[in-house]
C-alpha cells in the first residue's frame, strides 16, 4: 500500500485557455532555429544605465524593441491566413508577451500584447511591462475578464471550435492576440539553454532562453555574453530563406545593442 502523503490541488480554470491553444496548434508544421546571439554590448549598456539612475532596464523589453524592428522590415514572417488561405501581413507589429504575475495568490504566466513595436522605445516597453506585472489581472478591463471567464467556462469543444472561426479573421486574431508570441523562460531559472515552443495559435514564436558566458574573442578582449535564442515559424506560413532574413536582422538590432544608449 503506498503511504506517501498526497494532496489534490484544483486545477486553475484559466489553464484550460493553454490546453486549448496547444490543441489548436499540434498539427502546424514548425520550423526552429537556436541561436547563440553576443549580446555582451546590451548588457553592458543596461548595467551602465542602471548606474546612472538606478532602474534597471528590463531584457526582454529590448529584445522586444529589437523584434519590432526586424518583424517590420519582414513583414512575411509574422502574416497570418485568413479563411480563404491568403495571407495577410501588417504593418504594425504586436506581440504576445508571457508575463508572470499573481492570481489568487499564485505565480500565473499572463498573456499581454504589446503593441506598435516597431514605434516603441525600450524604456516604453519596459514601462508597460512592469505595469503589467503589477497590476495583474486588473490591467484586463472588465468587459474582458467577463468576457474570458464565460468562455473558459463553456465546453472545450464549443471554444476550440469558436476560436478556429475567430482565428480565421486575421484582423480580429491580431487585435486580441498579436502577430507572434514571446516567451521569456530565462528570467525564471539559472543555468543557460534554450526550449521550444509548443506549437500553438501563433506562427511565430521567439523563446528568450539563458545567458551563457563565452571566452573573448581574443587575448586582450572580455569575455563576452551570450543569449540563447529560440526562433519558431510555421513552414506553411513562411520559408526558410525569408524566416533567416528576420534572423539576420533580429541578431543584428541584438549585437548591436538597439535603443540602448
Amino acid at each position: 500500500m503506498d503511504r506517501s502523503r498526497q494532496r489534490r490541488v484544483r486545477f486553475p480554470t484559466e489553464r484550460r485557455l493553454v490546453l486549448d491553444t496547444l490543441h489548436l496548434g499540434h498539427e502546424k508544421p514548425m520550423m526552429h532555429g537556436l541561436l547563440e546571439v553576443d549580446v555582451t554590448l546590451a548588457r553592458q549598456r543596461i548595467a551602465a544605465h542602471r548606474e546612472q539612475t538606478g532602474v534597471s532596464l528590463s531584457f526582454t523589453a529590448f529584445v522586444l524593441h529589437c523584434l519590432g524592428q526586424a518583424a517590420a522590415a519582414h513583414p512575411a514572417v509574422h502574416a497570418r491566413r485568413d479563411w480563404f488561405g491568403r495571407l495577410v501581413e501588417f504593418d504594425d507589429v504586436d506581440a504576445t508577451v508571457i508575463v508572470e504575475t499573481e492570481v489568487e495568490g499564485r505565480k500565473f504566466a499572463l498573456a499581454h500584447v504589446v503593441r506598435d513595436l516597431q514605434r516603441r522605445t525600450v524604456q516604453d516597453v519596459h514601462d508597460e511591462l512592469r505595469s503589467v506585472q503589477r497590476g495583474g489581472m486588473h490591467t484586463l478591463s472588465p468587459a474582458l475578464r467577463l468576457g474570458s471567464w464565460l468562455v473558459l467556462h463553456t465546453p472545450a469543444a464549443v471554444r476550440r471550435l469558436g476560436y478556429r472561426a475567430v482565428l480565421g479573421s486575421p484582423t480580429f486574431a491580431k487585435r486580441h492576440t498579436g502577430t507572434m508570441l514571446v516567451s521569456a523562460v530565462g528570467m525564471f531559472g539559472g543555468g543557460v539553454g534554450w526550449g521550444l515552443s509548443a506549437p500553438g495559435i501563433h506562427d511565430l514564436s521567439i523563446l528568450v532562453g539563458g545567458i551563457a558566458p563565452r571566452p573573448p574573442l581574443s587575448p586582450d578582449a572580455s569575455p563576452r555574453e551570450v543569449l540563447c535564442l529560440t526562433v519558431s515559424a510555421n513552414h506553411e506560413i513562411v520559408d526558410g530563406a525569408p524566416l533567416a532574413r528576420f534572423v539576420r536582422d533580429l541578431t543584428g538590432a541584438l549585437q548591436g545593442a538597439d535603443g540602448l544608449r
